[in-house]
């Protein structure tokens, strides 16, 4: 069977929606035909260029048309293949939290990785570089959306009310999990306030 062949039908197989690489059909041929395959489908219409190196196929709906994927996934699908650890930026997670009602003007992600703008569509999204490991603690988890939701508030706006919003959001056993993360002093005097402990030092 041709490369071209093995791609159309391997990507026939793949869920409506959920954003995929080109990588991921490298077992099929090299990566040339690989990549001229994926040009020609999505030529075609068979499948849609969602960034670089990037694709979907495509899901519709009698009332919307195309649905694309979120843009959260399709920055989770760039992670792995360039093998980056992202967090949600700390503006949005506030937000999901209730902690904030300010909205992102565009979509911003922690990285591992270098700094720089990535187009997703017509969408310029953001993507931070941190250094500070502990900004990316369980990445892709609730624990971690509230970890940057912390860090973003910072230590003059982390009140015991906010410990008890995001406490209310989680699961206990996530919860537990963000509190024993590797966290800074001020966050863990937080956590101790809002739940009338005392930490000395």
């Amino acid at each position: 069977m041709s490369t071209a062949k093995a791609v159309r039908a391997a990507i026939r197989k793949l869920p409506r929606g959920k954003p995929f690489t080109g990588a991921r059909f490298l077992k099929h041929g090299a990566r040339s035909a690989v990549d001229r395959a994926l040009s020609r489908l999505a030529a075609d219409g068979e499948i849609r260029r969602l960034a670089h190196g990037v694709f979907v196929r495509p899901r519709t709906s009698r009332f919307v048309g195309t649905v694309m994927p979120d843009i959260h996934e399709v920055v989770e699908t760039i992670a792995r293949r360039n093998g980056e650890t992202i967090q949600i930026h700390g503006a949005e997670a506030a937000r999901r939290f209730g902690l904030t009602t300010q909205v992102p003007i565009a979509p911003v992600f922690h990285t591992s990785a270098s700094s720089r703008t990535i187009r997703i569509g017509a969408i310029a999204v953001r993507m931070v570089h941190t250094s500070n490991r502990r900004r990316l603690q369980f990445a892709g988890e609730p624990t971690g959306v509230a970890l940057s939701a912390l860090w973003y508030l910072g230590k003059s706006n982390v009140t015991p009310q906010a410990i008890a919003t995001i406490k209310a959001a989680l699961r206990p056993a996530e919860f537990e999990k963000l509190r024993s993360a590797d966290i800074p002093a001020w966050m863990q005097k937080a956590f101790a306030g809002a739940a009338g402990e005392t930490i000395l030092g």
